[in-house]
């Protein structure tokens, strides 16, 4: 089986190794755009919660952790993506990092919690924006932003007010914040 690879930009994991098998659907966000993200977030999260829906990679939840994130719940329906996932956290000591094996909708309308960050990046082939968009609210603190990933620009939901965006290649990103 192939191993693909992606390095964490920033922080106190900076320049680690992620490994991640290859799997249908699985693409991480590229560098520039995590490099994009991260500014807009304000380089550290120290002190915030974090919820990486579709994790795949991990990518977007292991900077999170390496820029100081309180915590980052991952959540990943792909066994052996899954357990990719598993043995990054052990191998990069993220003993912060909570890992979810089942569908990313599933979870966020089972889910109690309320996070400052979500990294919403369902694949880009599925109809599940729309539904994760009407059930991410209650799942935000106050204050809280969310990050959209999609193939294609998103008709947002009128409770949503879009903070910033941008398009690299094919990926189209957005920070949210609710109205």
């Amino acid at each position: 089986m192939k191993t693909n690879k992606v390095r964490i930009g920033g922080g106190e994991l900076r320049s680690r190794i992620i490994r991640f098998p290859e799997a249908e659907g699985l693409r991480p966000t590229p560098d520039r755009v995590r490099e994009t993200l991260f500014n807009w977030l304000g380089q550290t999260l120290h002190g915030r919660t974090c919820l990486d829906l579709f994790a795949g990679s991990g990518s977007l939840g292991f900077e999170a952790v390496s820029r100081g994130a309180e915590s980052v719940v991952m959540v990943e329906h792909n066994r052996t993506v899954l357990n990719a996932l598993r043995e990054n956290i052990c191998t990069l000591g993220c003993a912060n990092v909570f890992v979810h094996g089942q569908d990313g909708l599933k979870f966020v309308l089972r889910d109690e919690l309320r996070y400052d960050v979500i990294f919403l990046d369902p694949p880009f082939q599925s109809d599940l924006m729309p539904k994760l968009l009407e059930a991410l609210p209650q799942r935000l603190r106050d204050n809280g932003v969310v990050y959209v990933e999609a193939g294609t620009a998103i008709e947002m939901p009128s409770v949503w007010e879009v903070l910033k965006s941008g398009k690299a290649g094919q990926v189209n990103y957005q920070l949210l914040k609710l109205k």
